[in-house]
């Protein structure tokens, strides 16, 4: 047999090759996790299409639980191969007899009589498997002998679910793809958010119920604070020129939702999950040809609906689950000729006490907070560069403290981490980072000149300017004042530095010794005095 259309990516052959693997090891339940966008119909056709061969004359069922999902994945396996007798089962079709591959509802399935009916069952996958956990997917997994030995590959854009037990269901996740590789790569837009501000919307007063936000209340909540009127404002202003969809909590909601994109000049049309059959194809066909402009929606096109050309996604459904964040924002993602990038509208409360998901958690990556006009990928890059100087920073500073800690002069250092040699009360020598790089300078600072530069002002490794400066401390103070082995380090602080500790606000330390009370002194003095400088340029 030979595949005709959508050759695999690398990744999706990535995919497979885990799948393989982890079975041949013994494991039967695996799951694969990739973004939205990433073709995980596309996967799953081709692993039909490999693994036939191998099952000895049993098929494959792929289980969907919506229609459109069941017609995708149907339509898709015959474009991987066109040779293949792919059967649909659900409601009154029941093609399951003479078919390699059987698409099946779990509706359907559910049906003891419906699934007793199909036979010589030899792989299962699970589409949109975190709904897996639910009792009905339970028994129609064991009925297939999930837990008896049948390989069984789930495929979703996010391993979550409100109520848990997907540990009891998948044994691994055997393949993962972050969406920031995606957009690396090429295979899904580049995105950047932007927040809608309700400032009468108060989302404190919605309850939570099974981990997130009630819909019900939340649909009324935003229906009486006016945010409707202002998802259509931001729209117009925001995405005037995209088409969208918008993720509503209530029917009403989306209802309400498309009239005030109408009033604000934006064509609009409702959709839900129990708009009649034909009206809804209907409403999506026009979509897709351009004829409406956004879709709004109660919650149905979070799974199965492909319209590339959509570049804004409308949160306004707050949601504090990042699955469910991911599924309504990844519908945005898909590239499409012309398509620059993909806008997420989020609407918001003036102020709240619930954690709500947003734009950075559609990558697993910690990539810090999101930032207002910057893309996902620009915030990413950012946060890996900050992360980086702090790595970096924080190995400097620990070769600097080992250096410094290892010296046998008296090294201190201010509040802000400039490390200095206190030689008398009216001179200090201290070490000044290069800008940009990891070479030092030195610099003397007197109570008569203030600070300056040697003649020689070369800029040096740590353990150079370490050692050029301990040899002027050496030339220009007495041993007993740098070294920290100093005799008087030992005793007792003096009545007169414990009482200049007191005049200063400084803590002493229970049993500190007069050499720790001269630090504390010192460190003090130096930190506001070198804080004062504007040092001279290299």
């Amino acid at each position: 047999m030979t595949t005709t259309k959508f050759p695999p990516r690398p990744y999706q052959l990535d995919a497979i090759e885990a799948l393989r693997t982890g079975w041949a090891t013994g494991a039967a339940r695996l799951a694969v996790v990739l973004p939205t966008g990433a073709g995980k119909t596309v996967v799953f056709s081709h692993l039909a299409h490999q693994m036939l061969d191998s099952l000895g004359g049993r098929r494959v069922l792929v289980i969907a639980h919506r229609e459109e999902l069941i017609e995708q994945a149907a339509a898709k396996l015959l474009s991987v191969d066109p040779m293949l007798r792919v059967g649909i089962v659900k409601a009154e079709r029941d093609q399951h007899q003479d078919a390699d591959v059987i698409v099946a509802s779990i509706q359907t399935l559910a049906v003891a009589r419906r699934r007793e009916a199909i036979r010589d069952i030899g792989l299962v996958i699970v589409d949109e498997c975190h709904h897996a956990a639910a009792r009905t997917y339970m028994e129609v997994l064991r009925h297939f002998g999930a837990w008896d030995g049948t390989p069984v590959a789930g495929f979703t854009a996010t391993m979550t679910r409100t109520d848990g037990g997907l540990a009891e269901v998948w044994e691994d996740v055997v393949f993962r793809l972050d969406i920031l590789d995606m957009i690396s790569d090429g295979f899904l837009c580049d995105v950047r958010g932007k927040r809608i501000t309700v400032d009468t919307l108060d989302l404190d007063q919605v309850r939570t119920r099974g981990g997130d936000l009630v819909d019900g209340q939340l649909g009324q909540a935003l229906e009486d604070s006016g945010a409707l009127d202002a998802i259509a404002k931001a729209y117009v202003d925001h995405a005037a020129d995209r088409p969208g969809v918008v993720f509503t909590p209530t029917v009403a909601t989306a209802q309400a939702a498309a009239a005030a994109l109408e009033a604000a000049g934006i064509t609009a049309a409702p959709v839900w999950g129990d708009m009649g059959r034909d009206d809804r194809r209907a409403t999506l066909t026009r979509y897709t040809a351009g004829d409406v402009q956004v879709l709004t929606n109660c919650m149905v096109l979070t799974e199965g609906f492909d319209a590339p050309h959509t570049s804004c996604a409308v949160i306004a459904r707050p949601t504090k689950s990042p699955g469910l964040y991911v599924q309504m924002a990844g519908r945005a993602l898909r590239p499409a000729p012309g398509k620059r990038d993909a806008l997420l509208l989020d609407v918001m409360g003036a102020s709240t006490r619930h954690k709500l998901a947003s734009m950075v958690d559609l990558t697993a990556r910690e990539v810090g907070e999101a930032t207002e006009n910057k893309t996902l990928r620009e915030v990413a890059e950012e946060h890996a560069v900050a992360e980086k100087r702090r790595a970096l920073a924080a190995r400097v500073d620990a070769e600097e403290i080992n250096l410094f800690g290892s010296s046998a002069i008296r090294w201190l250092r201010t509040a802000d981490g400039t490390w200095f040699i206190r030689l008398t009360s009216a001179m200090v020598l201290f070490l000044v980072r290069d800008p940009g790089t990891r070479l030092y300078r030195m610099r003397r600072w007197t109570q008569a000149h203030g600070a300056h530069p040697p003649r020689d002002d070369v800029a040096r490794p740590l353990p150079e300017a370490l050692a050029w400066l301990e040899q002027q401390a050496r030339i220009l103070a007495p041993g007993a004042f740098v070294s920290k082995q100093a005799r008087w380090r030992a005793a007792k602080p003096s009545p007169k530095q414990l009482g200049l500790c007191r005049r200063l606000g400084l803590l002493v330390p229970r049993g500190a010794s007069a050499g720790d009370v001269a630090d504390l002194i010192d460190q003090d003095r130096v930190s506001r005095v070198l804080g004062q400088l504007i040092l001279p340029a290299a």
